[in-house]
């Protein structure tokens, strides 16, 4: 699912003309219930061209969380991270850091879980990803204590490419 950012808002206002009427009907559109494969198929599959130019220019964002795990009790944060196989890399930190921040700060302060996501939308290398991790991991030992923001660091270790600047 796909939705607008702030830049995305912003081009919707008015007077804000900087896109074309392709690109545009398409930020209309994207709501974050429509599938992405409906916005590929506008326009005689044009869309899927324009859907990843306004990717690539920060109108848009596929912020589909992770499939969830059951939920458990408390503040545990389990999943298929501990079993994870695939190639580590920034998409599958920040898709991790997304479910962590609606999971645990959500239900608790939703206004802290928006900025969260705000900071992680507009991360766009390891080093800016990591320091929202930090945050997160500090707000984690705080209301949960060390051992489990520990424990999250070592499942984000996980996710993070070998090369990014762990200290988390």
């Amino acid at each position: 699912m796909l939705n607008k950012t702030d830049k995305g808002r912003a081009e919707l206002q008015p007077g804000q003309r900087t896109l074309g009427q392709r690109e545009r009907a398409i930020l209309l559109v994207a709501d974050g219930r429509k599938s992405t494969a409906s916005l590929h198929a506008l326009f005689h599959g044009d869309g899927k061209a324009i859907v990843e130019s306004l990717i690539a220019g920060g109108y848009l964002l596929d912020d589909r969380p992770p499939p969830a795990p059951a939920p458990s009790p408390g503040l545990a944060v389990q999943g298929s991270v501990d079993d994870f196989s695939g190639p580590r890399s920034l998409a599958s930190a920040r898709m991790f850091l997304f479910d962590l921040s609606d999971r645990m700060f959500a239900p608790r302060d939703r206004q802290m879980a928006e900025r969260l996501r705000d900071a992680l939308r507009e991360a766009r290398d390891a080093a800016s990803m990591v320091a929202v991790g930090r945050e997160m991991l500090a707000e984690i030992e705080r209301i949960a204590g060390r051992e489990r923001a520990q424990a999250v660091s070592a499942r984000l270790a996980k996710l993070l490419p070998e090369s990014a600047p762990l200290g988390v």
